[in-house]
C-alpha cells in the first residue's frame, strides 16, 4: 500500500512532539512537507523527517506530493485552512475543535463529504483501547443500569503569551479542554445529549474563559457532569455510575504511550482494581486517519454533535455568539434549566 503522504499547516508544539513522530512511525503514512511562517522554524521541523520546508501555508496546498493535510493551527484558524485544503483536494486531519462555530463544522463536513474527502478531528483520546474496556464492562452490566456519567479535565495555569489565552485565536478552557469530558459523554452516552446548565468563568485580567461546567442529560434521564479548566490542578478522568455500582478511570485523555491504565470497578461485592493495556492514542489516531482515507470512510457526525453542544454550552452559560469570547462572571453565567430553554 502507498503511504499516505501527509503535509503539516505550522510547526505548533503538539505537531513537533507527538504527531509528526506518530506519522513517520508507520508504513502506512510518511510526512513529505512542514509550512512554516518562520522558513527557518520550518527547516527545522521538517529536517528530521526528510520533509520539504514551504514557506507559507498556501504553497503547502499547492504541492502535488501532498495526499493529506494536518492542520495544528490555533483554533479560529481552523475554518479557513481547513477550507482552503479541502479546495485543493486534500484530505484534512485538524486539531480540536474542528472549528469554533457550530456553523462552519457542519460546512465543512458537508464540504469534504461533497468533494470524497476525509475530513477528522483530532481528538486522540477515543483512540485509546481503555475506553473500549470502559464500555465492554458497561454493556456487561458490570454496573447494572446507567444513571449517570461525570468527567473532568483540569490543567495546570498557562502562561499568559500562550496562545489559549488570547479571544481572538479562539482561546478559552471550553474549546481547549472542555472538548476532552465533552467528547467523553458523547462516546458513552451517544448523541442523544442537551445542554440543562453551564458554567463559564474568567478570573481577574482574563480575556477569556478558564473555567467552566456543565450539566447535560439524555432524553431517557441520564445526566452528564462535565468539569473543565486551565487554572487548576491537573485532573484527567471520568465515572459512569449504574445501579449496581460504579467505574472509574484515570488518566483519560492524554496518558503517555506506556501508561498502563487503572480501571477501578466498586459494587456492593467491593472494589475491583485492573491494571489496562497500555496503547498508543497517537499512532492510533494516524492510523485510523490513514484507513478512513483507504477505504473511503464517511464524515464523523460526532463533531458536527459536539460543535452544536460547544455552542449550546456557550449559549446557555451567556456568551452569546461564537466571535464573543469574552469570560462570563460567576453572577450573570449561570442559567436555569428554565432560562437555558428559552435562550
Amino acid at each position: 500500500m502507498t503511504a499516505l503522504r501527509f503535509g503539516v499547516l505550522g510547526c505548533a508544539e503538539i505537531a513537533r512532539r507527538r504527531m509528526l513522530p506518530a506519522m513517520a512511525a508507520g508504513p502506512a503514512t510518511t510526512v513529505t512537507a512542514v509550512a512554516g511562517r518562520d522558513r527557518a522554524k520550518a527547516e527545522r521541523t521538517a529536517a528530521p523527517y526528510g520533509a520539504a520546508a514551504v514557506h507559507g501555508y498556501a504553497a503547502l496546498l499547492e504541492r502535488d506530493d501532498v495526499d493529506a493535510v494536518y492542520v495544528p493551527l490555533p483554533a479560529a484558524l481552523h475554518a479557513p485552512w481547513v477550507e482552503r485544503a479541502l479546495r485543493a483536494g486534500k484530505h484534512v486531519l485538524a486539531e480540536k475543535p474542528l472549528t469554533t462555530d457550530a456553523v462552519d463544522t457542519a460546512r465543512l463536513l458537508d464540504l469534504a463529504k461533497e468533494r470524497g474527502l476525509v475530513l477528522r478531528e483530532n481528538v486522540m483520546f477515543v483512540h485509546h483501547s481503555q475506553h473500549a474496556a470502559v464500555a465492554s464492562a458497561v454493556r456487561r452490566g458490570v454496573i447494572g443500569e446507567l444513571r449517570a456519567f461525570q468527567a473532568a479535565f483540569t490543567i495546570p495555569r498557562l502562561p499568559g503569551t500562550d496562545i489559549r489565552h488570547r479571544p481572538e485565536l479562539g482561546g478559552g478552557a471550553l474549546f481547549d479542554v472542555g472538548v476532552y469530558p465533552l467528547r467523553a459523554a458523547l462516546t458513552h452516552l451517544g448523541h442523544d445529549l442537551r445542554v440543562l446548565g453551564a458554567q463559564l468563568t474568567g478570573g481577574p485580567g482574563d480575556e477569556v474563559d478558564t473555567a467552566g461546567a456543565a450539566l447535560l442529560s439524555t432524553s431517557a434521564g441520564v445526566t452528564a457532569q462535565l468539569t473543565f479548566g486551565m487554572d487548576h490542578g491537573y485532573r484527567s478522568g471520568y465515572e459512569l455510575h449504574g445501579s449496581l455500582g460504579r467505574i472509574s478511570l484515570d488518566a483519560a485523555y492524554t496518558p503517555r504511550a506506556d501508561h498502563r491504565p487503572r480501571l477501578v470497578v466498586e459494587t456492593r461485592a467491593g472494589v475491583e482494581e485492573s491494571l489496562l493495556e497500555a496503547d498508543d492514542q497517537v499512532v492510533n489516531t494516524v492510523a485510523a486517519f490513514a484507513e478512513a482515507v483507504r477505504t473511503g470512510g464517511p464524515p464523523e457526525e460526532v463533531s458536527r454533535v459536539q460543535a452544536e453542544l460547544l455552542a449550546s454550552l456557550r449559549q446557555v452559560a451567556g456568551l452569546g455568539a461564537p466571535g464573543d469570547h469574552s469570560p462570563a462572571t460567576a453572577a450573570d453565567s449561570r442559567v436555569s434549566s428554565a432560562d437555558s430553554s428559552s435562550a
